[in-house]
């Protein structure tokens, strides 16, 4: 069913602006992006937003910015990164985003291969950190800043700058401005993503307006998405998942708001209490493992009453996500855990939300049905950077522990060689920037997109990841392991803050787990260890290590035997990006960590 408000369009808009754009002429008189200015949520009404947009977009136009230039952005959730967006696609010019997260080495590649003619930066902290790529780039003629400009000669100008020159411009030549936004073809380059680079140089995605277009009306179709709802986006719009969101929720009439920062998103949540929002499953495990933590270290009876909550919470939805009739009183207990604790767990996300999508990465069925016997309906998905947003659960349709079905006009299917999951539609990006070679590899003859995950679909026409492809690995018995869900059943232990299962070509699997360090301790120090000690000391304490173990042990047990973790080592510090072990969206590099960590894996893998 076509979402009520998308009705209202006489024909739907064939490129991003336009499609966005009007809906925010339909909100002129209300609120359409809200950002935390202080002690205080400050919103940019539809008129507002388009006044700005338009300024930005002329301002580009003064300035020589024609059709086909690609302009880069590095920059947090903001506004400004959404208006100014809008006014790139605007006057067919492509966006180029970047990763406030990104090595400066992979922001000169970027900057460099993409041949940027400008650089749009939010402020001085992401400035000292881009800027030493950013003056090599011989390309680059203009570097605009949010807030304070910082002095770089004649190429720098502050935002303002660019709005009056756009004033000025749209005085002179008022027509222009449209002529040119009028002229987007469907077919017309919107952006180039860069992929993350797990396995080498980034690759340059190229996606059109109509790729994007396409996916804004298949998902508006898919899901119940409606002009009364809110949303905050916590995600960067760097990434296509968000990005993709925003254009969704503003075509719909969906009143955004932004979190730049993870840190703020607790406060956030209870203040702008969103009815719909996108997440990642680190962030329902760090969510999960708060709750659990706290329950439990109330103690005595109280303790008692959340354990025994938890657990019916989880046995109700195993016989909802089934489709069996669940037992009476198992119903009525429910009742009871709800109103006595998991109506605690909903004022915690602000009490309104009506469903998540979650993508990015498996999420386990303990705390999937943990949350959703919470009365916190995930929704998991599937997309990609090449073919944004693929396929994702509805509420009323929704198996646990699948991606859902495919929105309407995308075609997915399971490649009999290999098991590899295939996609085919106007969602599927035209190819990688230059390089034909990787293009050829991706997509097929027959316009399939070769995701490079592998999978199964069910009965029902549900799909289900298992692994990535290159993530498989096999024992020294020649049994293939698949790391992905094993993880995400260690990821369950309120012990574990990341877990990487290790053991290819060694006799077993392991894992080399970065524990939740301040829940280990907390632990430990009931039975009686030294806590003092630093990080090192105590990831080298087999009382720790075997404390660790055990959860790895049990959350592994109904596992086939040769995919059990029976051994961990745990690690002192997190892997992070500036080490070289993650990638900008945060997924690990394995062969930087299988190298670096190789002693240690051969003596928990035999």
């Amino acid at each position: 069913m076509i979402a009520t408000n998308l009705q209202g369009f006489e024909a739907l808009p064939q490129n991003i602006h336009s499609y966005c754009l009007e809906s925010f002429r339909r909100r002129e008189d209300r609120p359409v992006v809200g950002v935390k200015d202080g002690a205080e949520w400050k919103y940019l009404s539809g008129a507002d937003v388009i006044e700005r947009t338009r300024r930005y977009a002329a301002g580009l136009l003064a300035w020589g910015i024609e059709a086909g230039d690609r302009i880069a952005i590095i920059s947090e959730n903001r506004p400004e990164w959404s208006l100014v967006d809008l006014a790139i696609l605007s006057v067919g010019a492509v966006n180029v985003p970047i990763y406030t997260t990104q090595a400066v080495d992979q922001i000169r590649y970027i900057l460099d291969n993409s041949g940027s003619r400008m650089l749009f930066v939010s402020g001085e902290k992401l400035w000292k950190h881009a800027k030493e790529a950013a003056i090599s780039c011989e390309s680059l003629q203009k570097i605009v800043f949010f807030e304070d400009a910082m002095s770089d000669g004649a190429r720098t100008a502050h935002l303002s700058e660019l709005e009056d020159a756009g004033r000025k411009f749209l005085s002179e030549t008022p027509e222009l401005l449209d002529e040119k936004t009028d002229a987007v073809e469907p077919s017309a380059l919107a952006t180039i993503i860069y992929t993350s680079g797990t396995t080498g140089t980034p690759k340059g995605v190229m996606l059109s307006h109509d790729n994007f277009v396409s996916n804004i009306t298949s998902i508006s179709k898919g899901l119940p998405i409606t002009k009364k709802d809110r949303s905050l986006a916590v995600l960067p719009l760097s990434h296509i998942f968000e990005r993709t969101v925003f254009y969704v929720l503003a075509a719909n009439g969906v009143l955004v708001h932004y979190c730049s920062a993870f840190e703020q998103l607790g406060n956030y949540l209870k203040e702008v209490r969103p009815t719909i929002m996108t997440a990642v499953p680190r962030l329902f495990e760090q969510v999960y493992h708060k709750i659990v933590k706290k329950g439990s270290n109330v103690g005595g009876v109280k303790a008692k009453l959340f354990d025994w909550s938890l657990g019916i919470g989880q046995a109700y939805w195993a016989f909802k996500d089934s489709g069996e009739r669940v037992p009476a009183s198992l119903a009525a207990k429910h009742l009871v855990a709800d109103r006595l604790v998991f109506s605690k767990w909903r004022e915690g996300v602000g009490g309104a939300l009506r469903f998540f999508v979650s993508g990015g990465a498996p999420l386990s069925r303990k705390l999937s049905y943990a949350f959703w016997a919470a009365g916190i309906p995930i929704l998991q998905g599937y997309g990609m950077t090449e073919a944004c947003i693929t396929s994702a659960n509805r509420p009323e349709d929704n198996k646990v522990g699948s991606i859902g079905r495919p929105f309407d006009g995308i075609e997915m299917k399971i490649a009999e060689k290999d098991g590899e999951v295939l996609i085919r539609g106007r969602n599927v990006m035209l190819g990688y920037y230059n390089d034909p070679e990787n293009t050829a590899a991706a997509i097929d003859e027959e316009g399939f997109y070769h995701t490079g995950d592998v999978g199964y679909t069910d009965t029902d026409g549900h799909f289900y990841i298992t692994d990535r492809l290159k993530d498989l690995f096999k024992l020294s018995n020649g049994k293939y392991v698949a790391p992905l869900q094993v993880e995400s059943l260690l990821k369950q232990s309120p012990l574990v803050s990341q877990a990487i299962v290790v053991g290819s070509g060694r006799k077993q699997v392991g894992a080399l787990v970065v524990p939740d360090w301040e829940a280990l301790k907390d632990e430990m120090k009931k039975a009686g260890a030294d806590v003092s000690r630093t990080r090192e000391e105590l990831a080298a304490d087999p009382a720790f290590v075997k404390r660790v173990q055990k959860d790895a042990v049990d959350l592994t047990r109904e596992l086939s035997d040769f995919e059990r973790v029976k051994r961990v080592a745990l690690l002192p510090r997190e892997f992070s990006i500036d080490k070289g072990e993650m990638t900008p969206t945060l997924k690990i590099k394995r062969s930087v960590v299988d190298e670096k960590y190789g002693e240690i894996i051969d003596e928990i893998c035999g």
